[in-house]
């Protein structure tokens, strides 16, 4: 797919790509923790345009070709204590900048998946944008609660570790950490993954992005009270066995946002593996196709700039 650029305003440009047809329902793809685009794979993307959507995934700021944010990342002991300093940006500097593409881009309003940092972009965007949501699709993600949702102890290491600046070293250290959170009880294709890692560190590298990126999680707290006041058709899809975002995290906000559904995934971890691809895509347009039955097409009238009256 050829990449494509949009400034969004406030110093910010977003690279992001597009399958399928302009005429059909548009579907925005919002990708996790330090993950490019490439997070969503191709034919991920190719099957869900198949399916009569208008596929758009970007790269978030501070990955891939969007926007880097200058600044200094957390230290470890400031993410492990909480306390951010300075604060560069939050979740909610980036469900604007997604908002800022979808206005942008006229596709508003869009059917909106997010995965892990993706689902708490998206259910932010969401709540404070709620005419910019068709639906949304929350996966492997939380409510920012400490009480749930929160990852395995031996995960830690890898939230931790710095990437490191030389190509094979980090392709070998991501492609370890992603065995680490992966599925257990699907296949784990290895190569896919290392291919995945390799073409996003070609694409753009920088180390200290992901540091930045979690510290804009940790800084947005517990986002509980302003998930309750989600009114989109919202689906909830967890792993049952995510060590990077615990079950609890899903269940928990499913249980937050009024009238959502959930589904667990048997033996997926914190990955989209592609032995799951049928049921993910099955569950994410069938819920999509609803939500549109269920509303009037207006995507021209909320496709104004943010603002506009």
């Amino acid at each position: 797919m050829a990449e494509r650029f949009c400034d969004i305003g406030g110093a910010v440009t977003l690279c992001y790509e597009a399958f399928g047809s302009e005429s059909d329902p548009p579907m925005v793809l919002i990708m996790g923790l330090g993950t490019q685009m490439l997070g969503w794979p191709d034919e991920f993307c190719e099957r869900l345009a198949e399916r009569g959507f208008y596929v758009v995934r970007f790269d978030n700021r501070d990955i891939g070709r969007s926007t880097r944010i200058h600044g200094r990342p957390p230290t470890a002991g400031q993410l492990l204590r909480r306390r951010i300093q300075p604060v560069l940006y939050d979740l909610g500097d980036m469900a604007q900048d997604a908002a800022g593409l979808l206005s942008k881009l006229g596709l508003a309003p869009a059917h909106v998946v997010g995965a892990s940092m993706g689902g708490m972009i998206a259910q932010t965007l969401a709540a404070r944008h709620p005419e910019l949501v068709r639906s949304l699709v929350s996966i492997m993600s939380n409510t920012g609660s400490r009480w749930n949702g929160q990852p395995a102890f031996r995960i830690y290491p890898f939230l931790l570790r710095r990437a490191p600046e030389d190509r094979e070293r980090y392709i070998d250290q991501v492609t370890r950490a992603y065995a680490a959170i992966g599925s257990t009880g699907l296949p784990h294709d290895t190569e896919r993954v290392r291919d995945m890692v390799a073409r996003s560190y070609d694409r753009g590298h920088d180390p200290d992005g992901p540091g930045r990126q979690l510290a804009a999680i940790i800084a947005s707290g517990d986002r509980t009270a302003e998930v309750r006041t989600i009114n989109a058709p919202t689906l909830v899809i967890h792993g049952s066995r995510d060590r990077m975002v615990a079950l609890s995290g899903g269940r928990s906000t499913a249980r937050a946002i009024p009238g959502a559904r959930m589904m667990v995934v048997e033996g997926m971890g914190h990955d989209l593996p592609e032995a799951a691809w049928p049921q993910l895509i099955a569950a994410i347009a069938e819920h999509a196709h609803a939500a549109d039955g269920a509303r009037p097409a207006d995507r021209a009238d909320a496709g104004a700039p943010l603002g506009a009256s």
